[in-house]
C-alpha cells in the first residue's frame, strides 16, 4: 500500500512520468517571464472553482490520458500550453516573485550565492480537498527564469522543480504551516484508500515510470546559467517553508495565500546533500498572486527526468 500511495501521489504533483527512453527536446523557448505571467493573469475566476478528480477523467474515447500527459511532461519544455486538465492537483493559486540566494554554499547555477531570478510558482492541493478540516496534500511547483528583467527573452528554458509536504495528506490548518520537499513524507491515509481505483490505474499504467519515483531531482536549477557543465554540484534535497507569522485564517488555502496590495509572502529556501542537515540559503519573495483558469489549465511545469550522473 505504501508503494501504491507513492506512485499515485507523485503522479499528482508532476502530471506523471514514464518512458525512460523518451528523447527530451531542450531547444530554448523564445518568450519572456512577462509573456508567461500575462497569460496566467489573463482570465481570473469570478469565484473559486472546486474541481474534483475522477477515475473516469483518465480516459477519453479509448485514449490513455495519463500516458499522453507523461510523455508531454517529460518532453515539452513550454511554460504555457493549450488548455488541459491537471488530473490530480486541479485547484491551485499562482504567484510571481523573486528567487534570491544570499548565503554561501557549494552548489552551482542558481543555487549560488548572489543568484537572483524571476519565479512563477503554483501552490496546489492534491485530489479534491481545498478547505481546512479535510486531508490536504499541499504541492508547490516553481519555474525559474535566468533573469530579473521581466521582458527579456530567455536564452535558456525555465528551470522547474516540484515539492510536496506529505504524499498522503495532513490535517494542517494552513499551507504556511507546512514544510515542502522534493522527497516528501509518506502517510497512507483515508484519502489514498478512498481513491484506490484511481491509484491502481496509475500504478498499472506506469509500471515503467521514472527510475526513482520517491524523489524529484532539482538539477535544472543547478544547471541554469552555467556555460561549463563539467563540474556542476546539485543538492540532493530542497525544501521551502513559509516564514513565521504569515498564516491567515481562511477556510480555503487559495484564500489564505492571496497576496494583498503592497504585501508579500516569503518562503525560506533550504538545501542539503546529507539527510536532515539542512542549510537555509535564501528566500522566495512573492508580491503578486492570482487564481485563474490559465493558472489551473495552461501553466505547464516540465518534469526533469531522473539522472544517475549528478554530483551531489
Amino acid at each position: 500500500m505504501k508503494n501504491l500511495a507513492l506512485l499515485f501521489m507523485l503522479f499528482a504533483v508532476s502530471g506523471c512520468t514514464k518512458a525512460q527512453n523518451i528523447e527530451i527536446t531542450q531547444k530554448p523557448i523564445n518568450h519572456s517571464f512577462q509573456d508567461v505571467w500575462d497569460v496566467v493573469i489573463s482570465d481570473p475566476y469570478d469565484k473559486l472553482p472546486q474541481d474534483k478528480v475522477s477515475f473516469f477523467k483518465l480516459f477519453s474515447w479509448g485514449k490513455d490520458i495519463i500516458l499522453n500527459d507523461s510523455k508531454r511532461t517529460l518532453q515539452n519544455h513550454k511554460d504555457i500550453l493549450e488548455p488541459f486538465d491537471k488530473l490530480a492537483h486541479p485547484n491551485g493559486i499562482c504567484f510571481q516573485g523573486i528567487w534570491k540566494i544570499d548565503k554561501a554554499n557549494r552548489y552551482s547555477g542558481y543555487f549560488k550565492q548572489g543568484s537572483e531570478a524571476l519565479i512563477i510558482a503554483r501552490a496546489s492541493s492534491a485530489l479534491s480537498n481545498t478547505k481546512s478540516g479535510n486531508l490536504r496534500a499541499f504541492g508547490f511547483a516553481g519555474k525559474l527564469f535566468s533573469t530579473i528583467n521581466p521582458t527579456k527573452i530567455n536564452q535558456e528554458n525555465s528551470a522547474n522543480f516540484f515539492l510536496i509536504d506529505d504524499l498522503g495528506g495532513t490535517d494542517a490548518k494552513h499551507f504556511t504551516d507546512t514544510s515542502l520537499t522534493n522527497e516528501p513524507k509518506v502517510s497512507v491515509t483515508s484519502a489514498v484508500i478512498k481513491n484506490l481505483l484511481y491509484a491502481l490505474k496509475v500504478a498499472r499504467s506506469f509500471s515503467k515510470s521514472d527510475k526513482n519515483a520517491t524523489i524529484r531531482q532539482v538539477y535544472e536549477i543547478s544547471y541554469l546559467g552555467e556555460t561549463n557543465t563539467k563540474n556542476i554540484i546539485t543538492p540532493k534535497w530542497m525544501k521551502v517553508e513559509a516564514k513565521k507569522t504569515q498564516s491567515v485564517d481562511k477556510e480555503d488555502f487559495r484564500d489564505e495565500l492571496q497576496i494583498e496590495k503592497n504585501s508579500k509572502l516569503v518562503f525560506d529556501i533550504s538545501v542539503s546533500s546529507v539527510k536532515d542537515e539542512w542549510k537555509t540559503i535564501g528566500t522566495i519573495t512573492f508580491d503578486k498572486s492570482i487564481v485563474s483558469h490559465s493558472c489551473d489549465h495552461r501553466l505547464h511545469f516540465h518534469h526533469p527526468r531522473w539522472r544517475d550522473d549528478l554530483n551531489y
